[in-house]
């Protein structure tokens, strides 16, 4: 069971740990609304996480290369998804800057937490990444004999809870950046930066 658990808490950090266009956005989701909300999100991503990390286990080979037909769809569908998020955060927030209104948080509505839970929970599940290496360790441990439910278990979770701490670290950074960017400029420099970085990351999956 130990095994497991390190095993799972190695394999959730370093899924998560790597900062990509999913953190940006969760940074920036959390600096644009609140704490609660961005932690939410932040819950949403650790639970793709562990979800690919359930099916890694269960299905093992099988379901990679279920998988591999269906990369380079999924790759630019999470593309398209990213560049929709970055055009619609940078358009809101030029838009929020020419009225005056960065500072209000009733038009628009800002997102409720459920929402920005299941948003990010879909965004992340459109990341075939995740599921290949999931199932990459998963085949990599070369062992021949069945794994028991116990440890199967031990790590899913493990891997949950590692993603979840270092996904809410990230938004609890989004927060303290909300807190200090406080103008109208700031506001707009954050999302306009945060736009182009995920710009960015979306032609880097399919270029």
């Amino acid at each position: 069971m130990t095994a497991a658990l390190v095993a799972g808490l190695i394999a959730g950090y370093g899924i998560a740990v790597p900062v990509g266009a999913v953190a940006t956005y969760l940074v920036s989701l959390t600096a644009r609304t609140s704490l609660r909300t961005g932690a939410c999100a932040a819950l949403g991503v650790a639970t793709a996480d562990g979800l690919y990390a359930l099916l890694a286990t269960v299905g093992g080979s099988a379901l990679a290369a279920a998988l591999r037909p269906v990369l380079v769809p999924l790759r630019w569908a999470s593309a398209l998804v990213l560049l929709a998020l970055a055009a619609r955060g940078a358009l809101t927030a030029v838009r929020r800057y020419r009225a005056h209104r960065l500072a209000t948080r009733s038009v628009p509505t800002p997102p409720t937490a459920a929402r920005a839970y299941l948003a990010l929970l879909g965004i992340t599940l459109l990341n075939p990444t995740t599921v290949v290496y999931f199932a990459a360790l998963v085949l990599g441990t070369g062992t021949t004999d069945a794994v028991r439910p116990l440890d199967q278990g031990v790590f899913v979770l493990s891997a949950f809870a590692a993603s979840a701490s270092w996904q809410l670290l990230l938004a609890g950074g989004g927060a303290l950046l909300g807190r200090a960017l406080t103008g109208h400029r700031g506001r707009l420099a954050t999302a306009l930066v945060s736009s182009g970085v995920m710009t960015v990351l979306a032609f880097g999956m399919v270029v």
